[in-house]
């Protein structure tokens, strides 16, 4: 699901949070089961008892987790909470005194006289290697390509299709695998976008259009008169799953 870019109140990401779910008609029980966080932590979150300090990462990933579940923004929604904000760095290292200091240029040397004996055992190495490679030796097995298996890993792009049906008259502004277009929607119609790899959309309003992406129903986005936006690829509506065997009916 793309994130959305919403304006929850400062300190009030809880209530955001608990407004989204009531607009998808999501009990709790099922956002729980669906995200795999326990239902305490959810409802703690939506009523801000939900404490974590700045350095918590599990508790920053619970947040994270629930936020795009729900179609949100998750640095808008951790900026909301006003708990999560990094670390200061660390204090600059101390001026080193004059015993430090002759310890650090010790350590230097020796290190400078490893890398030497390694070099010239490695130089050595290599010497010995070509010998034995010019009197008939085998040579050494070619190692495989770390880039051509990292490129093997890596899916095609699947295309994909953008639904926006208008409850009242909104204006789209829509950017498909780089190509821009505007659009503006009367009451009752229904736009189509289909791309391959990224779709980026933003509507004025995002409480008067029910969106679906490969008919997947994401329902009314926000509430009425926040303009909303959400970036879609290719993987993020794979991670969605099949396309419903129900899917709602596409005009373009």
């Amino acid at each position: 699901m793309g994130a959305e870019h919403v304006r929850p109140a400062r300190r009030d990401a809880g209530s955001a949070l608990r407004r989204a779910r009531e607009l998808r008609g999501i009990s709790l029980e099922v956002a729980a089961r669906d995200t795999r966080l326990p239902v305490d932590r959810l409802r703690a979150i939506e009523q801000g008892t939900f404490e974590a300090r700045a350095d918590d990462v599990h508790a920053r990933a619970s947040l994270r987790t629930y936020a795009r579940y729900l179609g949100l923004d998750p640095t808008q929604v951790l900026a909301a909470a006003g708990r999560f904000h990094e670390p200061p760095p660390p204090p600059p290292p101390a001026r080193l005194g004059s015993l430090e200091r002759a310890l650090a240029a010790a350590r230097i040397r020796d290190n400078q006289r490893f890398f030497l004996i390694a070099a010239a055992v490695f130089l050595g190495t290599l010497a010995a290697v070509g010998l034995l490679s010019r009197q008939g030796a085998a040579p050494a097995a070619e190692l495989p390509s770390a880039t051509t298996g990292a490129l093997a890993e890596v899916g095609e792009a699947t295309p994909f299709t953008l639904v926006v049906e208008a409850v009242r008259p909104a204006r789209i502004a829509v950017r498909v695998d780089g190509s821009a277009q505007r659009v503006a929607v009367a009451a009752g119609e229904t736009v189509s976008f289909s791309g391959t790899e990224r779709i980026e959309v933003r509507i004025d309003d995002g409480g008067a259009v029910r969106v679906a992406v490969d008919g997947h129903d994401l329902g009314v986005p926000t509430l009425d008169g926040v303009p909303w936006s959400a970036t879609f690829t290719s993987a993020s509506v794979r991670a969605l799953g099949p396309e419903p065997t129900a899917a709602p009916s596409r005009a373009g």
